[in-house]
Parts: C-alpha cells; structure tokens; sequence
C-alpha cells in the first residue's frame, strides 16, 4: 500500500519484526502497509470513532488482511490488551491528547519495547512528559510534505532496554534537556538532520520578516505579538547555532547549552 510521506517515515520507525498496535488508525494505512509489506507479522487497530474504524475495516479486508489485523473500538489503549503487541505506533493527533492516552495506558505502556510518535501540535510539551516519566529516546526523524513539518520519535518506555545497546541507554541518564533541545529534538540537532536545518532556516527568516514589517506604533497589541515574535525568534536561532556547532569540540557546545556562548 502506497502511503504519504509523512506515513513512510513513522512506519519506517517500526522495528521489523514487531507485532504493532496502531493508536487512532484511521484509515489503518499504517498497519495494512507494514502487514502486507512483512515488516510486522499482525496488528491490532483501534480507534475511538466507529466512522473511522468502518473505514479502517472496509480497508482491511480489501486487502484480505482480517486474519492479521485486528479492528478494535478503543480510547486509547482501554481495549488494549498487555502482551499482544510490541510497538505502538501514535500518530497525526494533537501532543496534549497524545500525552493523555499515553498517560492513561501507563502500565499497558510498560509492557511494549517502543512506541513511535507523530505529535502534530505541542511536540515540545510530549518531548518533556516522555523523558520525565523515564522514556528513552532512540531515534528522532522529520520530513517536509507539502509545505509542513513533521518530527516524531521512536522510543523506549521506562524500563525496556533489551536490543538497544548499552551507550544508547547511557547517554541520556541523568541529563536534562534544555528548552531548545525541547522544541526541536536533542537527536534531530546532534545528528544534524537535513529537513531540520531547513525547518529552522524558514522558522529563522518568517519571523524576522514580520517583525520587519510591523507597525511600530506603540499599540499594545503589537507590541505583545513583537515580543512573541521576539522569542520565537531567539529560540530558532539557538537551535540553529546548536545545530551548526554540531562536530564542533564537545566544550564549545556545552557552553552553548548553558548559554555562555549564544549571546542572547
């Protein structure tokens, strides 16, 4: 099954050979495109909404997958069943709402080796639940589809580490991320991710653009939305110089991540 851009990339996060559950299914493109592929040996795919269930089901048999992939009305991971799968896929709905089915379905949670992760809003809000409740993060991507950003995160839930090697689990203990690291992803501004480097350049370039062309009048309700302006935009160009310093000495980076070499 061919998917958008978007829908590669989480599926591309999939470790082969993982039974999933697919969160808020939809359409069930993501589960249908990793069964027939033989990426994932069986799915089970839940949504809250019967409307889009009968879609994902009508789907499903299309492509004569019934005996793989199971359909489930379920809020979250409420009809969820521990053991049943390995991954969890979470993609295409808002970080708040994101945040509460993974904190409802904590011990369910618990019981899967990663859940991959497309917030669509407040993805610095589930970059903060994720690593105060103990997630690990594996891996982070992005990709630009029709003129939009999307990053999003395989990670490991509290207490599973098998098949992740022994730096990957080290790296992140007892380290904090600082607010950019927040807003745009530890791995995305270390690795130095392309489509991140652009997202930063355009974040970079419309803000200083539309403070360029604000009235300075003195009325408070521009004044208001210049400040916000002001911040987002000293908040993207930190993430750019994390991101350009990238390869330099690990000193120089540390200075910059306690704010002794930004200059803002």
């Amino acid at each position: 099954m061919g998917l958008s851009k978007r829908l590669q990339a989480v599926a591309g996060l999939v470790t082969a050979g993982y039974r999933i559950a697919d969160i808020g299914t939809d359409h069930a493109y993501i589960p249908i495109s990793l069964v027939e592929g033989g990426k994932s040996p069986s799915a089970v795919a839940m949504d809250v909404n019967r409307g889009p269930l009968e879609r994902a089901r009508f789907h499903v048999k299309e492509h004569r997958l019934e005996d793989r992939i199971t359909m489930r009305l379920s809020d979250g991971f409420s009809a969820f069943q521990a053991g049943e799968a390995d991954a969890a896929v979470i993609a295409g709905m808002g970080g708040a709402l994101m945040v509460r089915i993974l904190a409802d379905g904590t011990e369910k949670v618990r019981s899967l080796k990663e859940c991959i992760l497309q917030p669509q809003s407040e993805i610095e809000r589930v970059r903060a639940f994720l690593l105060e409740e103990g997630f690990l993060f594996i891996q982070e991507d992005m990709v630009e589809e029709d003129g939009k950003y999307y990053p999003m995160m395989k990670v490991a839930p509290p207490g599973t580490d098998k098949g992740f090697p022994e730096k990957s689990r080290g790296k992140q203990a007892g380290i904090s991320w600082d607010e950019t690291e927040l807003r745009y992803g530890r791995l995305l501004l270390e690795n130095r991710h392309e489509v991140l480097g652009r997202f930063l350049e355009r974040e970079i370039r419309i803000r200083e653009k539309i403070l360029s062309n604000l009235d300075n009048t003195g009325d408070e309700r521009i004044r208001k939305r210049a400040d916000e302006l002001k911040k987002e935009l000293k908040y993207a160009r930190k993430g750019m110089e994390y991101y350009a310093l990238q390869g330099n000495h690990a000193g120089d980076r540390g200075d910059l991540l306690e704010g002794r070499s930004t200059g803002f």
